[in-house]
């Protein structure tokens, strides 16, 4: 590399990058919304390949972003909202893994956790393709993201809620116990999901 191109921004480069993050963990979370409608090694398969997928992606970016001494939007954001990102994809993966290793079937509050986290997905999704050239509109999307991680906490307490008021046999008490870890991880999700959308707004602030 060369002493210019080291100096260069490459904003279309991290832009892109990111984008496709958000692409592929948008990819993750309809397989999971479909794994958690049908259980199948087919959509299972297609969690684990977009984790696989966007963990490459966030190596290039890093790679890049060390390469590169100015970056039009902070280093540090970039770094940021790639891991928020990337963590979203991997609490998909997580759950995947974990509902396949505890034999967990789908009930309807893991559902409903899952359709707001992939609805969130897409908002991020859309925040990332208009960042650049729209970064207002950008705003709104992380804003309604993280409208959906409220919403996703309140169906999470109500789901541990419920979890406590079934019998008190062995039985309960051990599909107590994985489920609880399974909302946790979803909820967690939600939580890496609205740190992103908050990194989002952080740098359209920067922008404007």
């Amino acid at each position: 590399m060369g002493i210019k191109e080291f100096f260069k921004p490459k904003q279309d480069r991290f832009v892109d990058l990111l984008v496709k993050q958000a692409e592929i963990t948008l990819e993750g979370m309809n397989a999971l919304e479909s794994y958690m409608k049908k259980r199948s090694d087919k959509y299972a398969s297609a969690v684990i390949q977009a984790e696989k997928d966007a963990d490459e992606t966030r190596r290039i970016l890093i790679d890049d972003l060390n390469r590169t001494f100015v970056t039009p939007i902070d280093r540090e954001d970039i770094f940021s909202l790639s891991r928020a990102i990337d963590d979203v994809m991997d609490y998909a993966y997580t759950t995947v893994e974990e509902m396949r290793i505890l034999d967990v079937e789908p009930n309807d509050y893991l559902r409903r956790l899952v359709s707001l986290l992939q609805d969130a997905a897409e908002e991020i999704h859309l925040a990332m393709l208009r960042l650049d050239s729209h970064p207002g509109v950008a705003a709104e999307h992380a804003t309604r993201a993280k409208a959906l991680e409220n919403r996703v906490e309140r169906v999470y307490r109500e789901a541990v809620a419920d979890l406590f008021s079934g019998p008190e046999d062995i039985h309960h008490v051990m599909e107590m116990l994985k489920l609880r870890e399974l909302y946790r991880h979803l909820s967690n999700c939600a939580d890496r999901g609205d740190e992103a959308a908050n990194v989002i707004h952080d740098i359209v602030v920067k922008m404007t």
